[in-house]
Formats: C-alpha cells, sequence, structure tokens
C-alpha cells in the first residue's frame, strides 16, 4: 500500500486528497498548519471562468474544460455524500462589455464560434436584450455583454469542507494544526520523511499543495519554487432582494469586478489585486476596495443603498517568473510532487490539478489497487 502525504488543505489540497481517496490500495494523510479552507481558498470568490475565459488551446484550455466538467459530478457527488449542501450558481457568467472596440467584438466573435466548436454555448448580447434581462445593469458605458451559461460558481469554503468530510469517510487522514519542520534527505533524488511538528511521517509520495507555504517547504528540499503574495480584498453587501429578475441571478463580472449573488439578497464583491511594494508585506489598501465598490455601483447602480456586512482579504499564490500554476515533479525528486502556486485560479483548476496529481501517481504503478 502506497502511502501519500499531501502538504495544505486549502481547495487543491483537499480536491487531491478526496480524488485519491477513490484510488484502491492508497494510504492518505494530509497536513496542515491551519484548519482547511484557510489562506486564499478563504478569500475566493469561486467564480469558475472556464468557457469566458481567453484560453483556447493547449493545457491551460484543457485544465479549464475538465474541471469545470468534473464540477458538475463532483458538486452532486458530494453533497450525496456528506449530506452538505454546496452552494453552486448554475445560472452561468455574465460578463459585462464598455466601449467594445469593433476589434474586441470580432475576438469575441471569434471565441463564440472556437467555443462551439469545442461543444460549448457562449452568447453576445446587445444592450437591448441585457437590459431586457437584466434590467439592474444600468451605465450607458456597457456596449454589451458575453453570457456563458456552462460557467459555474460556488462557495470555496463550503466545497473545501465537503472534499475534507468525503474524503475523511473514505479513510483519509487528516492533521491539522501540523507544521513541516524540516525534510531531510537520505538518499539522493527520494524524500523519505518530512520532520512536523507531530514527529516523522514517512510516504512514498509527497504532494505540496501549500499556496504560498510551498516556498518555505520546497526550501527545506534545496529546491526553491518561488511564490510570492498578491492580495485580493472582497465585500459582502446586503441590499435585502434579488437585483434584477429575481429567477435569473448569474455571477456578473466586468472590468475585473465580480458582482457574485449569494443568496436571501447578499451580494459578494471583488477583488482587489494587490501586490507588494517591499517585501512580502501587503497592508490591505482601503481605496482600492473602494474603488472595486464604486465600479460595481457603476455597473448596477442599486447596489449604493446596499448595507456593507463584511469585508475580507486573502493572499494568492503567484509564482514568480513562471506562469500559474505549478504542477508535476519538484526538481531532483522523483516522489515529491507539486500542485501549487495557482494564483487567481484555484477554486477554478482543482479538479484538474487533482486528476494530474492521480495520474502522475498511478502512472509510476504505485496505487493501481494490483
Amino acid at each position: 500500500m502506497s502511502h501519500v502525504v499531501i502538504i495544505g488543505c486549502g481547495v487543491v489540497g483537499a480536491a487531491i486528497a478526496y480524488e485519491l481517496s477513490l484510488v484502491k490500495g492508497l494510504k492518505i494523510t494530509v497536513c496542515d498548519r491551519q484548519p482547511p479552507a484557510q489562506a486564499s481558498t478563504g478569500a475566493a470568490l469561486g467564480v469558475l471562468m472556464g468557457a469566458i475565459s481567453q484560453k483556447i488551446k493547449g493545457k491551460a484550455w484543457q485544465m479549464r474544460q475538465t474541471s469545470i466538467q468534473r464540477y458538475e459530478t463532483l458538486i452532486p457527488e458530494l453533497e450525496a455524500l456528506t449530506g452538505c449542501k454546496i452552494p453552486f450558481n448554475r445560472q452561468g457568467i455574465l460578463m459585462l462589455l464598455s466601449d467594445s472596440s469593433l476589434e474586441e467584438m470580432s475576438a469575441w466573435e471569434k471565441l463564440v464560434e472556437i467555443r462551439h466548436s469545442q461543444g460549448w454555448n457562449l452568447e453576445i448580447w446587445n444592450t437591448a436584450k441585457l437590459q431586457n434581462i437584466c434590467p439592474q445593469i444600468n451605465n450607458e458605458k456597457i456596449t454589451g455583454a458575453v453570457y456563458s451559461p456552462q460557467d459555474r460558481q460556488l462557495d470555496p469554503t463550503a466545497l473545501t469542507l465537503a472534499l475534507v468530510e468525503a474524503a475523511q469517510q473514505n479513510g483519509v487522514t487528516f492533521k491539522f494544526g501540523v507544521t513541516v519542520l524540516d525534510a531531510p534527505t537520505s538518499t539522493p533524488e527520494f524524500c523519505d520523511c518530512f520532520e512536523t511538528t507531530e514527529g516523522k511521517i514517512a510516504a512514498d509520495w509527497f504532494v505540496i499543495a501549500a499556496g504560498l507555504g510551498s516556498t518555505p517547504l520546497t526550501a527545506k528540499l534545496n529546491q526553491i519554487i518561488d511564490i510570492r503574495p498578491v492580495l485580493g480584498q472582497a465585500l459582502q453587501v446586503r441590499v435585502g432582494h434579488p437585483l434584477g429578475n429575481p429567477d435569473f441571478q448569474p455571477a456578473i463580472t466586468g472590468n475585473d469586478v465580480h458582482i457574485v449573488p449569494v443568496g436571501g439578497g447578499d451580494y459578494w464583491v471583488g477583488a482587489t489585486v494587490e501586490f507588494p511594494s517591499n517585501g512580502d508585506d501587503i497592508p490591505p489598501n482601503q481605496e482600492l476596495l473602494e474603488s472595486v465598490r464604486e465600479q460595481a455601483i457603476a455597473f448596477c447602480p442599486e447596489l449604493a443603498t446596499a448595507t456593507i456586512l463584511r469585508t475580507w482579504s486573502g493572499l494568492r499564490p503567484r509564482p514568480e517568473g513562471r506562469p500559474a500554476p505549478v504542477i508535476g515533479k519538484l526538481p531532483g525528486f522523483s516522489n515529491v510532487l507539486l500542485a501549487t502556486g495557482h494564483y487567481r485560479n484555484g477554486v477554478l483548476l482543482a479538479p484538474a490539478t487533482a486528476y494530474a496529481i492521480r495520474e502522475m501517481i498511478i502512472s509510476q504503478g504505485l496505487g493501481t489497487g494490483d
């Protein structure tokens, strides 16, 4: 029986744990220094931009497509296993277009064609259609919208907790409040154990899915994967009733600002993108959060009367000098896998990441159950 140890229990680590728990002949342990769904997962808005993204080929598109398709089966699967409800908005994503040039419009038309050939539906709406279907949108600079009925939005914390519970039911061991102290290597190319605050944990495979915590972990193995923080702030506001048509409440996005219905007349609005100015310290910039709120109000004037219930922030893990995410073997090691640095797409790409890690482990002939 192969033992797999996963370090990190955000949405990516939890998705990997659950996916591996479906494979016969694996013993799985997940360690995290804090409870599940903290850090970037707890701060994410869960807007799954797949078909509406500009990625059309290669790994970037493939992973998006795989994840969006997997979520359709994963959410009901987890709800049935755990009895927990995972808020999952199946009403699509509506992207507002403002001052779009002819060039930009033809790029969208081309994307609609490409998606159609890939089996995905995208629609371009003119202002009259937008006004008719979403009367809450009122801004003369908006020239139309792109509607993606197959993209989704979900609650990342509820999802992660359900993944943990389902994985536990399938025999996965979770250890929270456990910090990795060192990773001694007795043989080259093979890491046989991690030293933690709970003693040594030996394993056949180690999966590093610790977001920003991945950099110090890889440093202990003398192979630094440089992941830097990017702060995001968001807010929850209460209008008290649904905006526009109560029966049609998609996630709305425009100019990188999301307006996400979360039920009961409440909306999430976000998020800022704030880079560190010196070192890795990023104090949340109030003015930037206010400008995100003002942008949302500009799209949807009724939000001006909304009460702010809470604001929050989180750090996203962004790989330095290389594309996100970082998935694959840690250089120099045959049994240390990386599933980290997802930047702004951790929730979106978690299922595809879990599939990729599962394939790497199974392809080595370990844990196939035979």
